[in-house]
Formats: C-alpha cells, structure tokens, sequence
C-alpha cells in the first residue's frame, strides 16, 4: 500500500511532506522554514521567535468565538538513529518510508513520528476548511530532543491560549497529565597517552533494542555501555588492562545499542578465552528473553593508536562500573510510574580524551538532584570532571482539569472504554512551558507510537485514525469562555 492511499490522507500527505525535510535536533533552520512559509500560503498570521520556534495564529470557525483559546504543540526535531549497514545522512535526505500491514517505519532509520504525526496533525487543522475549532494558535518548538531549548527560550506574552494541547504522546488509550524533568550530567577528563605495552583486542557489543531513555528506560533492556563496562571490569581481575578507545551509544535520550572499546592486555589469548566462557555467556544468558539479537564479539586486534596508563584505565573501568543505570526510584504515590533515573547515554575515550554523557530523569526535583548527585560523587572520586546543565522542570499533574474531564468523556463514549489518565517518564515539554504560563490547562496524547528513538520506529495506522478523529471531537467541544 502507498502511504498516500492511507486514511486519513490529509494526515499521511503531510507527513510524508514534513519527513521530505531534513530536521535533526539542533540544525532544524530547513524545518523551520518549510513550516514558515506553509503558515504565510495560507495566509494565517505566522511568526518565528528569537530562538527559532514558529508561531501560526488562525481564528475560530464560525459559531466557536466563544470558546476557550487553544494552543497546539509539537516539535519539530526528531532524534537521528540509524543502524550500522545503512548509509544515510540525516541532515541532508529525507526519511525513506513504507507500510507493513497496519505500521508505517521507515528503512533502517528513525521515522520521525515522534513527533512528526503531531506537527503533521497541527498542519492538517491549519489548512482545513471544514473542521470546526476555537481560536488556535499552532506552536511549533526546537530542539525537543537534546535539550528542550525551544521550550525554555519561550517567552512570557507570546501565546494568548487557555487550554494547551500537547500531541506527543505515544499510546493511544492514554491522556497525559503529567511528566518528568531531566538533567544533562556530563563527565570528563583529559588523560596522558603511552606506548601500549601489550596485545590489542577489540570488544563490540551490538544488537540490542535500544529505544527511549524515559519511556523505556524500566522494561530491562540491555545498555551496551554498561554491558561493555562489565566486561571491562571482570577484566581487570586477571590482565593489565590499558584503555585505547571506546565509542559507545550516541544522543542522550536514546538508550545505547552499541558500544566498542580497543584494549591492550598482557595475554590476548587467555583474556578472549576467559570472558568468552565467562562473562559473556553469563551476560548472553542474563539477557536472552528480553535481547535475542544481542552479540558481543571479542577478537584480536591492531591498533596504532596510544593507550591510557594501567591506573588511568582501571579509574574509568571503574567508573563505568558504579555509574547508575535504569530505574533509580519507583514513585511511591503513582502505581507503576518511574519516579526517577539514569541513562548512560554515550562513552568516548579518543586519544586520551573522555567524555560520558548521561541523560537523569526524575518527576521530583529533590529526586532528579539525588541521582546527578550520585554520578557527581561516583566520578569526582576517580579524579574527573562534572558538569550538569540543560535542567529543565517536571510538570505536574492536574487530575481535574476541565479538559482532562472533557477527554476523559469524550473518549469513553467514542471508543466504549476509558482512557487511562497517567503521568509518563519522559520529558514533554508542558512542564517548561507551564512554568511561564502557569494559569494554562495543559493535556498531552497521541497516536501510538512503538520504537521511539531507534531505527525501530513505527507508527500504527489504525491508531493514528482514532487519533484523527479523537482530535476532531476534542475541537469542536472545548469548553465555553
């Protein structure tokens, strides 16, 4: 089937529009542009802020002037994933898309559905000429995925809406009402280099599933890193082991899905011997409900590259070893909802060079704090460097909002069951702008949306028509002024 010959069309067409336009995190001026000009050709009011996010304003429909003012947001950066064996640059071509059965994906890259259907949904009501709404402003924010700078260069007096409607969720049966916030905790040091004095070997660790760092960060997938940093660690019990390199993971939200690291060891045979029977069956064997496609290869190598000293080596394998991963705390007043973690999110040693970045989530404050904390202490006492920056605000949740009841109704008589009305794990963006705007109602759902931030993206067909039309009905029954 052709993606154009899906219903609704008006939604694919697009997409597939948008998905044309190269727009990674950071480096959107192509995105920005094309959602500039679709604004002036309808001749709707559009403006683009100091900080690059655009603002199209269009009026009520007839007999909706009475209604409260909404804003519509999503955001235009999509996270940059691609597996190894494809040959694809994102700041240049467009997203290749097809359909399998009732999915959209795309070939061996992020689709861009996050949030790309929403900012698809937003552009959809702003051509229309026959869906009714109140007056809409369509807010389009930057840089979501690596720091949310859209978000937090959102000035004060710039939307006039009551009700914000945020389309960046990714379960259908869900109405968001609340989210974590985040800190960027960066670890660093420079590192004297020498002649290695041993025999090279490459470890690799590849094949894991990979996906968000909030949304999946409790089902138990493998980290390559701290895969990697086991490995590493049980090293250290029999060899002298000198770090090369390491090149592990990529963006920060995303969680890592390969990982590789060159040493230099005393005896490469018995080493490649020893994990081979040792801690590589255990991990194999740890992870093989939940991983089938995980591989660690390790093998001799070569390398012309200098190596770490034996200290300098065992501080960061160390290191790697005692930085927390995963689920830090479980929230003890919503069931089921992370309260707060940690992702190791990327691990470069490059002559002598190190740099790991972490990507701390928490739904508390004090919470998000205790965590960068721990890797705070964990690394200053192996003599490195720490920086926190990026902090962005949770948003919380407000159960009985008008709108949120308003959903709630519709919703259960559309679809004969009820939503569930939850907070998430991941960062939206409400929490920032709810903080400048704090008399606004704020609600976040979507279509669903499976694989996010991995080449494994997907977006369900038949959910994003329920979305569609969910959409439709919440418009035309905000409630009065």
């Amino acid at each position: 089937m052709e993606l154009s010959n899906i219903e609704p069309q008006i939604i694919w067409k697009n997409f597939s529009k948008l998905n044309a336009v190269p727009r990674p995190s950071k480096k959107e001026e192509k995105v920005i542009a094309f959602i500039k000009e679709f604004g002036e050709n309808l001749g709707l009011e559009t403006t683009v802020d100091e900080v690059g996010n655009v603002i199209i304003k269009k009026p009520a429909t007839a007999g909706m002037e009475n209604r409260k003012s909404i804003v519509m947001q999503s955001h235009l950066d999509m996270v940059c994933q691609k597996n190894n064996d494809v040959n694809f640059d994102f700041e240049t071509q467009g997203i290749q898309m097809e359909v399998d059965g009732d999915w959209v994906k795309a070939k061996g890259t992020t689709l861009g559905a996050d949030n790309g259907l929403g900012v698809a949904t937003i552009i959809s009501i702003l051509e229309s000429s026959d869906i009714p709404h109140p007056d809409l402003e369509a807010l389009f924010t930057i840089d979501e995925e690596t720091g949310m700078t859209g978000a937090l260069g959102l000035k004060p007096g710039q939307l006039t809406g009551q009700i914000l409607l945020n389309l960046d969720t990714e379960e259908d049966d869900e109405i968001d009402i609340g989210c974590a916030g985040g800190i960027d905790v960066t670890i660093n040091q420079n590192y004297a280099t020498e002649t290695s004095n041993g025999q090279v070997v490459r470890i690799e660790v590849k094949g894991l599933q990979g996906g968000h760092s909030g949304m999946d960060i409790h089902k138990g997938f493998g980290n390559a890193n701290i895969i990697l940093g086991r490995i590493l660690y049980k090293a250290l019990e029999n060899q002298n082991v000198q770090l090369i390199s390491i090149d592990g993971g990529s963006l920060r939200n995303a969680i890592p899905r390969e990982s590789v690291a060159l040493i230099s060891v005393r005896n490469s045979g018995e080493f490649i011997e020893n994990v081979t029977e040792g801690i590589k069956k255990e991990i194999l064997e740890e992870f093989a409900s939940i991983e089938a496609g995980l591989q660690i290869n390790i093998e001799n190598s070569t390398s012309s590259e200098k190596a770490l000293s034996e200290a300098d080596s065992k501080k960061i394998i160390l290191v790697l070893k005692s930085l927390h991963n995963g689920v830090y705390r479980m929230s003890p007043d919503v069931q089921d909802l992370v309260e707060s973690s940690n992702n190791v999110a990327r691990v470069e040693l490059k002559e002598g060079g190190l740099k790991i970045l972490n990507l701390s989530r928490s739904s508390v404050d004090s919470s998000k704090d205790s965590v960068a904390e721990q890797l705070k202490s964990v690394s200053e006492l192996a003599g490195m460097n720490v920086e926190f920056s990026g902090s962005y605000p949770g948003w919380k949740p407000k159960p009985g909002s008008e709108i949120v009841q308003m959903m709630e109704k519709i919703y259960t008589e559309k679809f004969a069951e009820k939503p569930h009305v939850v907070a998430c794990h991941a960062g939206l963006e409400c929490g920032i702008i709810g903080a400048n705007y704090p008399e606004m109602e704020m609600v976040s759902y979507g279509p669903t949306i499976r694989g996010a931030h991995s080449p494994d993206e997907k977006a369900n067909i038949s959910s994003t028509q329920k979305f569609w039309a969910f959409t439709k009905d919440i418009l035309a029954n905000i409630p009065l002024k």
